[in-house]
Formats: structure tokens, sequence, C-alpha cells
């Protein structure tokens, strides 16, 4: 998460209408955010017709969670992660661990989190923040389900923890990769799967990614916009408001593929397939799929 302004634009200037050569996956879209409220179809709307076919909506509490789960049981193509972020880690207790449990069952909840460790504002501390990680990586081992990282500030201790784990989970992402290399690197090392967003298009700060894009295989890599948050400051034309959406995901994977050396459609197809795989969006979306009611 990070910080948006509550005052937007609905829709998009003509300049920035960019249309994905194959489906997109967001991997990351806050659209419980209260800025969506007013034009939430719009902007669904507007994703489709960029090429952003199917999208994951994060949950970051247990109201966000519900919310998220509840809009992608209406809807085809969306789908909805469960957990608390470290942000908010004070708050884990047993009856936020068994409705989290209770929401994880449900067909359209696809990953556990967004959670994980953020020792840049500590809003809860380090302790409550491995406390409520290691409580949902517990249900990520007990539901099978893959999990949903955040991470700013803690690489090395993050990757203690899932050492611990990584036995026991079954996939995990660490979504918006911020770190330098040696964090990539220990990441990779646990096989973990690596969420890009338009930081790599901040010139004051996410450059950096640029150079380690290389490093990433293709079939660990996913995107996401993040949105409302993150907005890439490298867009041809200005957007009123600053808030992100998904309409914009295209943007970001072209860059990925300019400074990565590969073409749109390889990057597209590539990021589609590897989050198809990780969140099993195909056996997902079939109207048959077994109920998760007997993990």
């Amino acid at each position: 998460m990070a910080e948006t302004s509550d005052t937007q634009d609905t829709g998009l200037p003509e300049a920035l209408r960019f249309q994905s050569p194959s489906p997109l996956v967001d991997i990351g879209a806050n659209l419980t955010h209260e800025s969506f409220a007013r034009d939430l179809p719009a902007t669904l709307q507007r994703a489709r017709e960029a090429g952003v076919e199917t999208l994951i909506l994060t949950g970051t509490d247990l109201a966000h969670a519900e919310k998220a789960a509840e809009l992608a049981s209406e809807q085809d193509g969306l789908f909805a992660t469960a957990g608390l972020h470290p942000h908010a880690a004070s708050e884990w207790s047993a009856a936020l661990e068994a409705g989290m449990r209770d929401l994880q069952r449900r067909p359209e909840v696809v990953a556990v989190g967004e959670c994980g460790l953020d020792f840049n504002r500590n809003f809860s501390t380090p302790a409550e923040q491995e406390r409520a990680l290691e409580a949902q990586l517990g249900l990520a081992a007990e539901s099978g389900l893959p999990v949903f990282l955040h991470e700013r500030d803690a690489g090395e201790r993050l990757a203690e923890i899932l050492h611990a784990w990584r036995d026991d989970i079954s996939r995990a992402v660490v979504h918006c990769f911020t770190g330098e290399r040696r964090t990539l690197h220990r990441y990779r090392d646990l096989d973990l799967h690596i969420g890009l967003t338009g930081w790599l298009c901040d010139e004051r700060r996410g450059h950096h990614l640029r150079d380690l894009l290389s490093d990433i295989p293709l079939e660990r890599l996913m995107v996401e916009t993040d949105c409302p948050y993150l907005l890439p400051r490298n867009l041809p034309a200005k957007l009123k408001g600053r808030r992100h959406e998904p309409a914009l995901l295209p943007w970001i994977v072209r860059e990925i593929a300019h400074w990565r050396g590969n073409s749109e459609a390889e990057m597209a197809t590539a990021t589609t397939t590897t989050a198809q795989r990780f969140f099993d969006l195909e056996a997902q979306a079939t109207p048959t799929r077994p109920s998760k009611e007997g993990y």
C-alpha cells in the first residue's frame, strides 16, 4: 500500500489508452479502495478494453478482504486475496484468524495475503508483524493456497522466516518488489515469484530495478498495478487526480519488456501464463470447481 489522492478524474486521456497485445492479469489491484467507489464499473470496463482481463483484488484486512471476495463472486475475471497487511498486524487475534480462514475457503479467494513485513514504517511493531505473518503462513499451509507477500526494508528477516516455512507452503509471490539484487537472489533461492509494479517507472527510486530484470526468470515474473497507488511517473500524459488503475497495466508491461529486452507480446503472454498457473486460475474459473470446505 501507499498514499494516493482522494480526488480523481474518471476516465483516461487518449494518450493513456494502451491496449495489451494479449490478455493480462493484474495480480494486485486495491479496487476496494474508496477512490473507486463512484466509478468501479467504468474502471473495470477500461481495464477490459486495455486487455487486462483478469484482476486479483487485494484483501489487506478482514473488511477489505470480505469486500474483495464479494466483488469477485459477482463478476467474471475477478478474484481475491484474504489477509492482514503488516501495517495492521497489531490487530491479529484468534477471531480475526477464524474470519480469514472462513474467507480463504471461498472459491473466489485464490491467495493468503496481503501479509508480510514492513520495517520501513513499523505501524505495527516488528514482533507483531512476525506473529501475524507466521499465523498466516500457517493458514496457507493448512489451505494449500499460495501466499501474497508484502516486504519493505525487511528482506533478510522475511527470507529467514520463509526458509523455515518453505516446505509447508505451496507458492509465494513477493508483490511490488522494490529491493536490491542481494534480496532478489535470496528470494530466487527460495523459489519465490516476483511481482513488479510501476515502481520501476519512478526516476527517484525505482531505476535500479531495470538492472535486475534479467535476473528474474520469466516463469517467476508477474505484473501488477497496486492501484490506486504507484501511478507510473513516466506516463506520456498527465492524469488528473493521480489515481492509478488497472487499464494502465499495459504501460508497465511495456516498460518491463523494453528494459528486459523482450517484446511486449512475449512479456504479456509469459506473465499471464505464470499468473494463471500461480493462482490456479483455470481451475478457479471452472463452474464445477471443488469447494475448499474440506481443507
